[in-house]
């Protein structure tokens, strides 16, 4: 086995927080997306009632933009948990990077 060093277990936390300030955009924008359509149809949101393009054109807007950042994200995090971490559970490094990557949105939200 390596020698591991405990900081090294940090850096994919840090990259992936400063990944999360990026990922504020394609989070919005599936709130966006689902707020105005699937939820507002079941009645736990209500409609932007200035949207009225329908919904085909935010999904060719969307799905491009979030699986950029989602292809992104799943490279950067697999060369790092190859590189970085000697042989971690993946089960646990996923939950960290994924909540690592959601907390500035959720710190936007909290601030806003």
């Amino acid at each position: 086995m390596k020698n591991t060093q405990p900081w090294k277990s940090f850096v994919p936390v840090a990259v992936n927080f400063l990944l999360g300030i990026p990922a504020i955009v394609p989070i919005f924008l599936v709130w966006y997306v689902l707020s105005n359509g699937p939820l507002a149809d079941l009645g736990w949101t209500s409609r932007n009632p200035n949207e009225d393009d329908g919904m085909l054109l935010w999904l060719v807007i969307v799905i491009p933009i979030v699986g950029c950042f989602g292809g992104l994200w799943a490279l950067v995090n697999i060369w790092l948990r190859r590189k970085v971490l000697d042989t971690p559970a993946p089960y646990p490094y996923w939950l960290v990077c994924g909540t690592a990557t959601l907390a500035p949105f959720f710190v936007g939200i909290g601030i806003g």
